[in-house]
């Protein structure tokens, strides 16, 4: 979309459907395990979601303060009138699965299926999930759509909340549209989606979804090894150790790829460690994230379906280009009784070169953030639950874009975009949240309830500019034609208040689950949004960005379905000036559905969505585009999905034969030019050799289709990632 500008095994099908309630998922059905789950948090557990309005916001403000000062009695964390599992109380700070309603729509990938499918980008993993396009860039960039069409620009990222064991690896305000690479997806215990609006649950940059990578606290003693074309291997060593009460594990992968395109290639490594222990009767999980990112990056090659050239969709326009980034986080959940305090520390710095802007500036950022983050439990009688908390958070961030040589180009970009600093700033901010999650049963059976949350946070950004204020070289001297292209504001402070909230209906029928509820989603404006201007521009005035959704749908074991319609607005885009302006509206309707099924040793899997995305108001935009209100929004495709067949011929052997579709799709605002989608084809084998040895076979792009991961149309040229061609891996897997 181009509005420019030990105690937790992993679960086995021989656990009760109970017992999957109670840790809140429904378990669903597939062959060899439970690879793929719907969850569903049963009533009691700590958390739900709702609606903003000034009578839910009434009572919500005295729930939450009664809550928290303890005017009512409280149950024991995950809930009523059954006994609470262990391992309740080690998953639930973690997973987003703790704080989610019934109404939610949301699925989870475990560990089997992460494994099975092996994957060398989370593009490939996360198209299982209806309603997901994890858009495949450059090596391991990224961009992502959830319920939405795949959203660029400097804000895009903001739209979507990426968890690590239930805490954002990135604070408000200062995103990462390639920000999934900071996780070490490839030995998460599980992956969690939820689709549509969820800031009520997870804070402002869960506008339109949430991703939670959830840790592996006891992984087998295992060294894993993988080989395959261009030059790409990776090795994954994980494990586990005890020493008196003390409880570790580690796992740490490493990987290389000399790149499909000329000057692609490169190296990740990523590590994460586990301690768990009891200090004073509260049960503590601390983890430690590093990750470590040096690429080539490749940029869009242009021309007309060019993709389908064997000689050109191999080549790179911008050799030179390169993106050097590292992360490290440490969080830890302090668990007792109904309290849950998870404190938490982040770091991240990331150079890169700006390959895609005339003159080729180099960008470096940098950022320094912690909180915390308080929950209690509580319950009013035996037909009201929920929980309330806090949250507090700081961060100070750094941006610097230099450019080193002279812009090659026509007159106006050499006079425009002169070589030199352009931009140099910092803003110190600071998020204070406060937000409650109930559940209400209307019947003594608890099969019809209310669910119902809300979240009111303010964020505040101090920004200081370190260099001349305006759009001047960075001696003073003025550009021609009116001004350099790069505009710096003054220093100042921007604040935005914001409400979330869900409201939902449920009602269970027989092991399922109608339900229908109502949601809003924000996401407060980016740092580089307010402070990276261009034009002239000397102030951004932007208001927050919402999302408010209506969804009706059903779920039961193995099957799941989900209208939606949304409506976008306060938008932020370029308009005809360049200005960075709030206004932008969309609105969407689509569908999802997805099945899971095993007969004897076959199992079956779909995952599918159609939806439209729109238009909502009409504008010119800048470098000539204008929208118009009942176009498509650019890059949503209307139809994508993915099915799967599994089967077993030997005990020891497991095939999986999987389809994906995706279709066309609008490459401009305007609508005037389009990619025709594709379909690919992929296979996989595992041959469990011994007890400790198994091996595995990838087939990727079996038929060799010629395609792009994904295409574009701007500057008056078609533009294209290619996508990978017919590709073998060969792997194996050794338990120490």
């Amino acid at each position: 979309m181009h509005l420019p500008g030990g105690s937790c095994p992993e679960t086995k099908l021989s656990k009760s459907i109970e017992e999957y309630r109670v840790r809140g998922f429904q378990r669903g059905s597939a062959l060899g395990g439970s690879s793929t789950r719907h969850w569903q948090p049963r009533r009691g557990g700590i958390g739900r979601t709702g609606l903003q309005g000034p009578i839910p916001f009434g009572i919500g403000l005295l729930t939450l303060l009664l809550a928290m000062a303890g005017g009512w009695p409280v149950l024991a964390f995950g809930a009523a009138a059954q006994p609470v599992l262990e391992e309740v109380e080690v998953i639930a700070p973690r997973s987003v699965a703790a704080v989610l309603p019934t109404s939610a729509s949301a699925l989870a990938l475990d560990a089997e299926v992460l494994e099975r499918v092996a994957a060398t980008h989370v593009h490939e993993v996360a198209l299982r999930v209806p309603g997901v396009w994890i858009s495949r860039g450059s090596g391991q960039e990224h961009l992502t759509a959830i319920r939405s069409p795949v959203l660029t620009g400097p804000g895009a990222c903001g739209s979507f909340q990426l968890l690590e064991d239930g805490i954002p690896v990135r604070p408000n305000g200062f995103c990462n549209v390639n920000n999934l690479f900071e996780l070490n997806t490839e030995q998460a215990q599980r992956l969690e989606f939820v689709r549509g609006p969820a800031s009520a649950s997870f804070g402002g940059n869960a506008q339109r979804g949430v991703i939670n990578r959830v840790s592996a606290l006891d992984p087998p003693q295992e060294l894993r090894l993988e080989g395959g074309p261009e030059g790409f291997y990776r090795a994954g060593l994980t494990g586990t150790a005890a020493l008196g009460e003390q409880q570790f594990s580690f796992a740490l992968h490493s990987e290389h790829s000399g790149g499909y395109r000329d000057a692609t290639g490169y190296g990740q490594q990523k590590a994460n460690l586990t301690h768990r222990t009891e200090v004073a009767g509260w049960r503590v999980l601390t983890t430690f994230a590093g990750t470590l990112l040096n690429q080539e990056t490749g940029g869009f090659v242009s021309g007309f379906e060019v993709y389908e050239d064997d000689d050109l969709r191999s080549t790179n326009p911008n050799p030179e280009a390169y993106r050097d980034a590292w992360a490290l986080r440490l969080t830890s959940h302090w668990q007792k009784g109904d309290w849950i305090i998870s404190p938490y520390l982040r770091r991240s710095d990331m150079a890169f070169l700006q390959h895609f802007l005339p003159g080729q500036p180099l960008e470096e950022n940098d950022h320094t953030s912690g909180g915390v983050i308080l929950r209690r439990a509580f319950a009013g009688g035996q037909r009201f639950t929920g929980q309330a908390g806090l949250q507090l958070e700081w961060f100070d961030s750094a941006l610097r874009e230099f450019q080193d040589g002279p812009t090659i180009g026509s007159a106006f970009l050499v006079a425009t975009r002169p070589p030199g600093l352009h931009y140099d700033y910092t803003v110190e901010g600071l998020t204070a949240a406060a937000f409650y999650d109930v559940d209400w049963a209307l019947s003594d059976d608890g099969a019809l309830r209310i669910e119902h949350s809300l979240r009111l946070e303010q964020l505040r950004y101090d920004y200081d500019n370190r260099t001349l204020v305006g759009n001047t070289r960075d001696d003073g001297t003025p550009c021609g034609f009116g001004g350099c292209r790069y505009s710096r504001p003054p220093s100042g402070t921007d604040r935005f208040d914001d409400i979330a909230g869900r409201l939902g209906l449920v009602r269970d029928v027989g092991a399922g689950a109608l339900y229908a509820q109502l949601g809003r989603g924000f996401r407060p404006p980016q740092a580089t949004e307010l402070y990276r201007l261009q034009n002239g521009q000397t102030l951004a005035d932007l208001n927050s960005e919402t999302v408010d959704a209506l969804e009706l749908g059903f779920r039961s074991e193995g099957l799941a379905v989900a209208l939606f319609a949304q409506r976008s607005r306060d938008l932020i885009f370029r308009d005809a000036d360049g200005f960075n302006v709030t206004g932008g509206r969309t609105r969407a309707e689509g569908i999802e559905f997805f099945w899971q099924h095993s007969v004897g040793r076959h199992g079956f899997d779909i995952a599918t969505t159609y939806a439209r995305h729109r238009y909502d108001f009409s504008t010119p935009l800048a470098g000539g585009e204008s929208i118009s209100s009942g176009d498509a929004v650019d890059t949503a495709p209307r139809w994508q999905g993915s099915a799967r067949w599994r089967f077993a011929p030997l005990p020891t052997v497991l095939l999986e034969a999987e389809i994906v579709g995706l279709g066309s799709y609008q490459l401009n605002a305007s609508n005037t030019a389009r990619y025709d989608g594709h379909w690919l084809g992929n296979l996989r084998a595992r041959w469990q050799v011994s007890e400790r040895l198994s091996a595995t076979l990838r087939l990727n792009n079996v038929t060799d289709a010629q395609y792009a991961d994904r295409a574009d149309f701007a500057f008056g040229s078609y533009r294209y990632f290619p996508g990978l061609p017919r590709q073998v891996y060969l792997g194996m897997s050794l338990r120490l």
